[in-house]
């Protein structure tokens, strides 16, 4: 096992690790037989310093890893242990109702219109229910880097915004970055989508959503860093032709890029097709294009 390890490196998740790396984490595993995986795995992303962009340990990463170095003969894992009895699920929060009063006229009648980051779990359960009622995608819950927010005017709430991590690969995208594939590894966490964007049916208010991208826009970077630990340099999304034209990314500054394929993978083994999407994107940095394409000589991803 000592040869294999002292003439082959290996990449995981973007991330290679040397023959010298190998080994000692090889002899961890050894050492600490009776740790639970996940602890292990922990463990072994402090030694390593491998960590996601805000800080965390690249747990489930680490466990494939190991999965994959177990299979190849290296080292032996600790025993799977039994899954703990599930508790029952706490009860939803309730979820208020919102006035849908029509509201219509000119933007300027509205007063300030704000975004207002959306942290309280009522609040939550609120915003969910109301884009599963009427965003046209629906809505099955977040995962992952996300930021809600509701569009608001006064105490009235206008319409929702998802922000969350982007698109792992689309091509369109890619060429236009001038992205290698290290390159994406390593930054494609620096892009933000704008996933989710709804103004209730019940508004009718003209201009409003490009005034709400143009402040998405600005505030995004700071909003991003304050709740995950790192600052986005490029906002994307995806608009659906069959039901929007991207008139109001257009007028908010954004750049039309393309078209996605309409293919994607849905997992291992499967594909889907779907109606493809226009790619819309808005740079959050003058020199957006050199970050992104940056890859620093430093192992840690």
């Amino acid at each position: 096992m000592m040869e294999v390890m002292s003439t082959r490196s290996w990449v995981h998740c973007g991330r290679e690790f040397s023959a010298a790396e190998i080994a000692d984490l090889c002899a961890t595993v050894a050492w600490l037989p009776g740790l639970p995986r996940q602890e292990l795995a922990a463990t072994l992303c402090e030694h390593l310093a491998w960590f996601t962009l805000s800080g965390t340990p690249k747990i489930h990463a680490c466990l494939e890893f190991l999965e994959r170095l177990q299979t190849a003969g290296l080292l032996v894992l600790p025993p799977l242990r039994a899954a703990r009895p599930v508790r029952p699920a706490a009860l939803a929060p309730a979820v208020e109702a919102i006035d849908e009063a029509p509201i219509d006229g000119p933007l300027l009648a509205l007063g300030p219109v704000r975004l207002e980051i959306v942290r309280e779990t009522t609040g939550v359960a609120q915003w969910d229910a109301l884009v599963a009622r009427w965003h046209p995608l629906g809505f099955q819950g977040a995962f992952g880097y996300r930021l809600r927010y509701f569009i608001t005017a006064g105490d009235r709430r206008l319409g929702c915004v998802l922000l969350s991590g982007a698109a792992r690969a689309v091509a369109v995208r890619d060429r236009w970055i001038g992205w290698t594939a290290p390159a994406r590894r390593e930054n494609v966490a620096r892009v933000v989508n704008n996933s989710r964007f709804l103004i209730f049916p019940h508004v009718r208010v003209p201009h409003l959503a490009s005034h709400v991208l143009g402040q998405l826009a600005r505030r995004t970077r700071a909003d991003w860093l304050d709740h995950w630990g790192f600052e986005p340099w490029l906002l994307e999304t995806f608009v659906d032709p069959r039901h929007h034209a991207g008139t109001c990314y257009r007028a908010a500054g954004w750049q039309w890029l393309g078209e996605t394929s309409g293919r994607g993978l849905a997992r291992p083994g499967q594909s889907y097709h779907s109606t493809p999407r226009q790619v819309w994107v808005k740079p959050l940095t003058s020199d957006y294009c050199d970050r992104l394409c940056a890859v620093p000589g430093s192992t840690r991803s």
